[in-house]
Formats: C-alpha cells, structure tokens, sequence
C-alpha cells in the first residue's frame, strides 16, 4: 500500500513538473513572438507539440505562425509549405477541441492565405469555407478581434470580384454567400474596438473607406497606423505601404 501511495505521488510530481516546463515554454514562445522573432516562436511552440502533441494554445499559434511566416517567403514552394503547414496545425486544433474560437480562426487565416495567393476557382471554391470558420469562431468568442479582421477581409474581397468570377461561382459553386462593402468596413470597425493595436487592421479598413469613397477617414486611419507600435513581423511592411499610399491619397 506505501509502494502505490509512493508511486502516486512521484507519478503527481512528474506530471506538475512537466506541466511546468510547457507552461515555461509556452511563456518563451509568447516573448519571443512579442519581440517580434516570429521563426523563433514557431520553433518553440513546436517544443510543446513534441511533449503535448494536443495543446491546442500551441498548436493555433503554430498555424497562425506559418501563416505569417508563409506570406513573407519570396520562393513560393517555401511560402505553400508553411501555408500547408498552418491549415494542418488548424485542423489538428480543431480535432482535439472543435469549439475552440482560436482554432476556428487560424483556419480561416489559413485558408485565406492560400486562396489569396490563388486567382479564379480555386479562390472562389475557398470562400463559402473562410466565412464558415470565422463565423465559427465568432459564435464562440464575440471578443475575437482577428476573426472580426478576417470576416472583414473577406467581405472586402468578395464583392470585389469581378463579373466573370461571379458567373464562374454560380456555375461551379451555386453562386457565393452575399457581401458587402458596407459589411466589411463594419467587421473592420468591430476587430479595431476590440484592438486598437492592430496595425494591419488598420490598413485594410483604410482601402474599405477609401474605394467607400471615404477617403478622409482612409488617411486619417493611415496616419494614426504609422504612430503605431509594431506588434508582429509583418507591421514595419504594412507600415511601408501606408507611406505609399498616403502619398497617393493626400
């Protein structure tokens, strides 16, 4: 009866111990992704995934990674990899907890990559999914400011398409679910109250106001971004092209 009482709690100490390392890498991960030094992130977070291969924290931060890993590769075979990479990692999440609003999310920040990196068909075939997923995750956290982006791009890019793509949705897709400019910019509106931080939000409500015809509110929206602090590896770009687009709107 000792032996087991022994056993027990050495059993206890082991997992308390382990559970504290994850947490301390998880930690790590999350510094080194605030630096930003987002390869070095990955790398940790997938530390976690070798020890707790169901961690869905690690595993949405994973995908959300090779997302944005993936759109700055300038070989394009790299960039696929990690954007195949990040819709495995959101599909792993949503096996273990399907209900997660963080993983429903990172599957739509996958999926839109790869359909934007994509032009006719097989861009249209990806949208009804896209809204699907960050309406999902939505439906799970109203607070969840970068499914708010998504559906806001979304909404952008969709009725944006021309007339062609449109006919070819209907014919091969029965059509796309409905979108709107006036959507969008709402969807944008939501994802900056919730974070006011959010650099690239920012830039892409300004293109919504301005093909709006609001450019006032586009400028505006550009300068306040270039005062922003940069939060992610991708901010000093979106920052760039805001300059360039300030001078061709003022």
């Amino acid at each position: 009866m000792k032996r087991m009482l022994w056993l027990f709690f050495m059993l206890m100490n082991l997992f308390a111990a382990s559970a504290q390392d994850i947490n301390a890498i998880i930690r790590e991960g999350d510094r080194l992704e605030a630096i930003p030094d987002e390869t070095a992130a990955f790398k940790k977070f997938k530390e976690v995934l070798k020890v707790q291969a169901n961690n869905v924290y690690a595993l949405t931060r994973c995908s959300e990674l090779c997302s944005r890993i993936g759109k700055r590769c300038a070989d394009a075979k790299t960039r696929d990899d990690y954007y195949s990479g990040a819709k495995i990692y959101a599909e792993t999440a949503l096996k273990v907890n399907p209900a997660s609003s963080d993983a429903n999310c990172v599957m739509a920040i996958a999926m839109g990559r790869v359909a934007l990196s994509k032009s006719g068909k097989e861009k249209i075939s990806a949208a009804k999914e896209i809204k699907r997923y960050a309406e999902l995750s939505l439906k799970y956290n109203q607070a969840n400011f970068k499914a708010w982006h998504v559906l806001g791009k979304w909404h952008y890019e969709v009725s944006n398409l021309s007339m062609f793509e449109r006919a070819a949705a209907k014919v091969f897709f029965g059509g796309v679910p409905a979108a709107s400019l006036t959507e969008s910019i709402n969807a944008y509106e939501k994802a900056r109250q919730l974070d006011a931080g959010f650099v690239l939000n920012y830039l892409e409500l300004a293109k919504a106001y301005k093909r709006n015809k609001q450019k006032d509110k586009a400028i505006a929206l550009l300068k306040t971004l270039l005062n922003l602090p940069n939060k992610t590896e991708d901010d000093e770009t979106v920052k760039k092209e805001s300059r360039g687009l300030l001078k061709e709107w003022e």
